[in-house]
């Protein structure tokens, strides 16, 4: 019974409402959606995957070590030319033999990611992340950010059922280039409405099982009316199509947003009944898949949201404030940083077979007994304790951080401990992130998370930062 054993989902804590978006413009492009997410300064489609997918692999049995290939959807990769599944792979500490596949370039490549990890052997971890952006004055109003990941296993709580396809040319239909406007011709509104309803029809017809009868549909969703248009010719009930609409609170999620609203519609059913996936790919066709069966994912319902102001938004989202820096305060060749990825990424600290003494970064000697010995790696628990705060503000900041700093404003840095036990820790300084660093005391709780530190000559460098949580 191959299917999806567990599921995680990452949504950006800022979020704008279309009532700040239609003040500041005279009107909103984003039909039904009331507020979408907004990705801060330091995230991006990699670091919003990365916290999807550990949400996914925390709340299952699944060890990392068990799971043999990573199916990776987006349309918005941070870089053109990069392939960003090996930095995905590092941060999570999967094996560098894991195999590996990428789909991008279309918002139906949730589904050819999720297809593929169905038809494959062993443990699957599907992810499909996405933070689409164009002119903000119309095509950027509806667009949102945010993650979803799927473990895929051959003995799972939601069993596939069976997928159907229709491949076809659709012009223009969603069609954007990079950065600027949707194809806006005369009658493209109508021509793309009853042409992805046609798709649907014959896709779903190919269907063994009656889709009538299903409990929850979570369908292509560029606003949150869009599902019961292209729906009609089908017999959905309007319940079952509310129980997967997610784009009237995160916006327009692009390839990530069918698997946002599988997260959402298998908790909102019973372990028996049955939840229907339709994707549409940008020009190309529709893929419907079936399932069957229930994931309680209450924990993933509770994040926190913080309103911001458009100006915030532009500035968050890099409209406005980015900068040509040149050179850094504290420059690391590439190198460099490469040998030190498990320590930024994982805490890979070093434990002392003589004393037993933590050394954090693991090289030199053991700063416990001085011994010159080969450490042994260990991954430090990825919460710890505030020991030291500050806030550095404007012109405070080395160089490489001006444009973090123009997008939002100050930031926290901490001196962080972090250990097994009292006397068996190490501590180290981190920047804050997530929060508002003047509120951060010491003796606070922070947790470890993967975001971006800063570019370099167009390159992003990843690491860890920390952010204040309940103990």
């Amino acid at each position: 019974m191959r299917g999806i054993t567990a599921v995680g989902r990452y949504l950006p804590r800022y979020q704008i409402s279309s009532e700040t978006v239609a003040d500041s413009w005279g009107q909103y492009n984003g039909s039904g959606i009331k507020t979408k997410r907004v990705p801060t300064a330091d995230e991006d489609v990699l670091t919003m995957a990365v916290a999807a997918a550990e949400s996914a692999i925390d709340h299952s049995s699944i060890d990392v070590e068990t799971v043999s290939s990573v199916h990776f959807a987006t349309t918005s990769p941070p870089l053109e030319e990069e392939e960003l599944v090996p930095r995905f792979v590092h941060m999570l500490g999967f094996s560098e033999t894991i195999s590996t596949r990428t789909f991008t370039q279309s918002t139906r490549s949730g589904a050819s990611a999720l297809s593929t990890a169905l038809q494959t052997d062993g443990v699957a971890l599907v992810v499909a992340a996405d933070a689409p952006r164009g002119d903000p004055a119309d095509i950027d109003h509806p667009f949102g950010a945010g993650a979803a990941a799927f473990l895929i296993t051959d003995s799972a709580q939601v069993e596939h059922l069976e997928t159907a396809t229709v491949v076809d040319e659709l012009p223009g239909i969603r069609y954007r280039e990079q950065g600027t406007e949707s194809v806006e011709e005369l009658e493209i509104t109508s021509y793309e409405r009853s042409e992805i309803k046609r798709c649907v029809t014959e896709a779903v017809s190919q269907f063994d099982n009656d889709p009538g009868n299903v409990a929850a549909a979570a369908v292509h969703q560029p606003n949150a009316r869009f599902p019961s248009q292209i729906t009609s010719g089908i017999s959905i009930d309007e319940t079952a199509l509310s129980r997967g609409i997610i784009a009237n609170q995160f916006g327009d999620v692009g390839a990530a947003g069918v698997p946002l609203a599988l997260t959402e519609s298998f908790s909102a059913i019973d372990g028996d009944e049955r939840t229907l996936a339709i994707f549409f790919g940008s020009g190309g066709g529709v893929t419907a898949m079936l399932f069957r069966g229930a994931i309680d994912n209450e924990w993933e319902q509770k994040s926190h949201t913080e309103e911001i102001s458009y100006s915030r938004y532009l500035r968050n989202r890099g409209y406005i404030g980015i900068v040509d820096v040149s050179g850094g305060g504290a420059h690391v060749s590439l190198p460099s940083w490469r040998r030190t990825l498990d320590q930024r990424y994982r805490l890979v600290a070093g434990r002392c077979p003589e004393c037993s003494g933590l050394a954090f970064p693991p090289e030199g000697t053991c700063p416990e007994c001085h011994c010159s010995v080969e450490f042994e790696q260990v991954e430090l628990p990825r919460e710890g304790t505030v020991r030291a705060v500050t806030v550095i503000g404007q012109g405070g900041a080395p160089p490489e951080f001006t444009e973090q700093q123009r997008r939002n404003g100050e930031y926290g840095v901490a001196i962080v401990e972090v250990g097994f036990a009292e006397g068996d820790s190490i501590t180290l300084p981190a920047q804050l992130t997530d929060t508002d660093p003047a509120t951060v005391a010491v003796g606070d709780n922070a947790q470890a998370l993967i975001r971006r530190i800063y570019s370099q000559e167009g390159v992003p460098r990843y690491g860890v930062k920390f952010s204040p949580v309940e103990p």
